[in-house]
Order: C-alpha cells, then sequence, then structure tokens
C-alpha cells in the first residue's frame, strides 16, 4: 500500500528554560507521515521546499525516517516556513507563525503541478488536512480538490484530517465551504470536535457528525474517546488512560490519524484502528515535541485486532 501525504513542513523551534531555543522541523502531515513510515507504511510526502541548507536538512530528516521524498518540489531563492512554539505547564501548546512567503504556498500554481497532481493516481491513499487546504488560495484548492476527485474516480482512497486553524482562513465562510467540498471528495474524514466547533459552535457532538457525508469518519470528543462511523453503523472508543505525564499535545491527533490510517489499510476494523490511535496517541503527548524519540515508539501489536 502507498500513501501520499500532501502539506507542509516547517523549522520548529521550541522554547527551552533560559530563553534558549532548539531546533527540528514539524508539520501536521508531515507528522502523521513520519509516524506512518514508523508503523511500517511506503509513505511519500508531496510539497514544495526552498533550494536553501535547512530545505536540504529537512530532506535529509524526512529521508532518515523512511519517508519518500521524490514528490517534494524544490523552488529557487524559496525558504520553508518557520514556527515556534511555547506549552504550559499542562502541556498545551501555542504556536507563533512565519510562514506567508514559504515555498509550499505555490505548490499549485507551478509549471510542475499539473503532473505533481497526475502522480497521486498511482497511490492507495492520499492524506491532508484542512491546513495544507489553508496554504493556498481558492483557485489552488479548487485545483487539488479537482484532482482528489479523478483520484477516487480511479480507485485512490481520500482521507482528510480536520486539523483546523483559525489563523490560516481569512473568512470563516471561506473555511466552511472548504471543508464541505473536502468531505465531498473524501472516503474517510479524521475530525475531532475541537476542530468542528470552531467552525460550526452551535451544533452538538451529533450535528457535527450529520454535517460530514463520508463513508467513514471518526470523531474525537472532548473527553478521552472517540465516536466512529462507517457505512451508518456508530460506536463509541474509548481511550485507554494515559499512564506518564502529559507534557506537550502537539502532534497527538496527527499521530492518532497516523495509526488508524496503518490499521485500516491493514484489515483492521475502525474501532481496532480507533483503539490504536489512541494508543499511539497517549505515548506521544508524554513527550516534547512533534516527534518523539524512535525508541519512545509504543508497542503496537494487540492494538488493532
Amino acid at each position: 500500500m502507498r500513501i501520499a501525504s500532501i502539506g507542509e513542513c516547517m523549522i520548529e523551534l521550541r522554547q527551552m528554560p533560559g530563553g534558549h531555543l532548539t531546533r527540528s522541523f514539524g508539520g501536521d502531515t508531515l507528522n502523521t507521515a513520519v509516524y506512518l513510515a514508523r508503523l511500517g507504511a511506503s509513505v511519500d510526502y508531496v510539497t514544495a521546499l526552498g533550494d536553501d541548507p535547512l530545505s536540504d536538512e529537512m530532506i535529509a530528516g524526512w529521508q532518515d525516517e523512511g519517508v519518500g521524498t521524490e514528490r517534494v518540489l524544490r523552488l529557487k531563492g524559496k525558504l520553508p516556513g518557520l514556527y515556534m512554539i511555547e506549552t504550559n505547564g499542562a502541556g498545551e501548546r501555542h504556536f507563533y507563525h512565519w510562514r506567508d512567503a514559504s515555498a509550499v504556498r505555490g505548490l499549485m500554481s507551478l509549471p510542475e503541478t499539473e503532473a505533481l497532481l497526475a502522480s497521486l493516481t498511482g497511490y492507495d491513499l492520499i492524506y491532508l488536512s484542512a491546513i495544507t487546504l489553508s496554504l493556498f488560495d481558492a483557485m489552488g484548492r479548487d485545483r487539488l480538490v479537482a484532482a482528489l476527485r479523478r483520484c477516487r474516480a480511479s480507485g485512490v482512497r481520500v482521507a482528510f484530517d480536520t486539523n483546523f486553524r483559525a489563523r490560516g482562513w481569512p473568512d470563516l465562510d471561506l473555511a466552511r465551504m472548504a471543508f464541505e467540498q473536502a468531505f465531498a471528495a473524501s472516503d474517510i474524514v479524521l475530525a475531532s470536535v475541537e476542530d468542528l466547533r470552531a467552525l460550526y459552535p452551535d451544533d452538538g457532538d451529533g450535528a457535527l457528525f450529520d454535517r460530514i457525508d463520508a463513508g467513514e469518519v471518526v470523531l474525537k470528543l472532548a473527553t478521552p474517546a472517540s465516536v466512529v462511523r462507517e457505512n451508518g453503523e456508530v460506536m463509541r472508543v474509548e481511550a485507554q488512560p494515559v499512564t506518564g505525564t502529559v507534557v506537550d499535545t502537539t502532534a497527538a491527533g496527527d499521530s492518532f490519524s497516523a495509526a488508524y490510517l496503518h490499521a485500516r489499510l491493514n484489515g483492521s476494523e475502525p474501532v481496532a484502528a480507533a483503539r490504536a490511535g489512541h494508543h499511539l496517541a497517549c505515548t506521544v503527548v508524554c513527550h516534547p515535541g512533534a516527534i518523539i524519540p524512535r525508541e519512545a515508539m509504543p508497542d503496537m501489536r494487540g492494538q488493532t485486532a
């Protein structure tokens, strides 16, 4: 099974005691790609970077993680985006971004774009998020969604994560329209109450579910649980208690998506896949940063039965 993950990876700065900063890289769809690769999936990252040393470093890091980079476009004179993370005592994070001129912003309007989008038909699953959609203008989003529809027509499955950041959308009505387009173009929607309630504040959990017309939906709740709907059947999945200390919730949802999709692609039923998602996320939140050390990866055996 081959997976294409579309989005943006940025340089990550993390504040440390004494005002010092550590540097790494991260981005929602890249985080998911890394965790998919660690779980054994064949995954390529689809994005654009600059021709600078930091972009070279990111490419090398992805390759070291087993993420394919043949779909990464390199743009002369451009740079990757940058973000800084602050976390509070409960592990909740706050982000500061510098990304308006990042290389990936032009991904849907390059001479190479058509060939890149055509190559997506060679995958079994395409994964993207609402942050992916927020990178592009309306024309770029329409071009991407049209490509997703063509891929589905050729038998490729599409998974959409509702990862929502209000600062990426100048107008919430535009965001709602983009979400509706993505829902209609997807086979699997990985959603959360937190994301959807920011767009639809008056909806209860059931109404949020009803807005998504995909055949398979996972809705992560405000409590440590999720609800899975497949072909009209709704099932609740409780998360295991976190046994460690929560230090950073960055990439909790990204790792959930990776474990869920990996399990589903390997034949697990949705409830078992959701259990696997919760299991990996419970480990990730006990480590700082988006990508935890490889040696900290949990044993996933027995989680997808």
